[in-house]
């Protein structure tokens, strides 16, 4: 098993009960996000986690396919939807690498808090571009570190030594993700930082 898997699958419990960071910020991302949404679309989350978002997300759309490397975050996530009777999602274990979706075949992509975590962004990046329908969505939440914790560059390596950080955390700036995005093909239609140490949210579409 890949280590990143491993030390998602470790903490999944711990991570299911953590309240979000932010709260409003969270709130206001679902709502832009269900301001593009359309009942008949078919939407991929990468990273989806215990599954919060997508099931937030179902009632506004037509499929979600949920994937993610944990196999542990992915059985909180199933009972979480089968508690709340939600049918429309479609959960899967692989990585972004290994997934099988036919190109232009998703209307959104949605991925929060995964791309800080990948080896080549700008090749998932290209992957999700070729995924989505002419006119389709990207829509994701990113901690670009470069911009303000650039400090723990030398300690997230010690932090992944003893179990405490994902194998994987690339740190960028929101300019240069912005320019991932553009490079591959997107233009970005809605983008927004909560404050200097959050995420950023883009809403990035695949032109006609």
């Amino acid at each position: 098993m890949d280590q990143s898997a491993k030390f998602w699958d470790r903490i999944a419990e711990k991570y299911s009960r953590q309240p979000v960071a932010d709260e409003a910020a969270y709130q206001k991302k679902l709502e832009v996000t269900q301001g593009y949404f359309k009942p008949e679309m078919q939407v991929l989350e990468l990273g989806c986690g215990t599954g919060s978002t997508a099931i937030i997300h179902a009632p506004f759309v037509k499929h979600i396919l949920a994937t993610d490397i944990s196999s542990n975050m992915l059985k909180i996530a199933k009972e979480k939807a089968d508690a709340q009777g939600i049918s429309n999602i479609t959960f899967e274990c692989s990585s972004i690498d290994d997934l099988k979706v036919a190109d232009e075949s998703m209307d959104v992509v949605m991925a929060h808090s995964v791309l800080h975590l990948l080896e080549d962004r700008d090749a998932t990046i290209g992957q999700v571009f070729d995924m989505l329908k002419p006119g389709g969505l990207f829509v994701s939440s990113t901690a670009c570190l470069e911009d303000s914790m650039w400090f723990l560059k030398p300690i997230i390596p010690i932090m992944c030594l003893f179990g405490k950080a994902p194998k994987v955390v690339k740190f960028f700036t929101v300019n240069q993700l912005a320019k991932s995005l553009r490079d591959a093909g997107f233009e970005i239609d809605y983008q927004w930082l909560p404050g200097k140490t959050k995420a950023v949210f883009i809403v990035a579409r695949k032109p006609l």
